[in-house]
């Protein structure tokens, strides 16, 4: 269930895009995912609209979210 070539080179120009217009997101990954998010990680989303509205939203990592995070990170490296 990989990405075809086309969707893969997309993807990485896109990746490279958003690392250029912020440029700590790649090392912030890294620390996170080096220092290991395990099952039981809670984690939260905060967004802002530039009117000022507010959302905020968090989960709870399981096991088939490690699953996944884990298929992501194959996919991509």
């Amino acid at each position: 269930m990989g990405m075809n070539p086309a969707q893969l080179f997309q993807f990485m120009n896109a990746w490279k895009k958003f690392t250029s217009n912020h440029p700590k997101s790649p090392k912030f990954l890294r620390a996170i995912t080096n220092d290991g998010i395990t099952e039981g990680t809670i984690i939260e989303i905060n967004v802002t609209t530039p009117e000022g509205k507010n959302y905020c939203s968090n989960l709870k990592i399981t096991s088939s979210d490690l699953e996944l995070l884990q298929q992501i990170k194959k996919s991509v490296s």
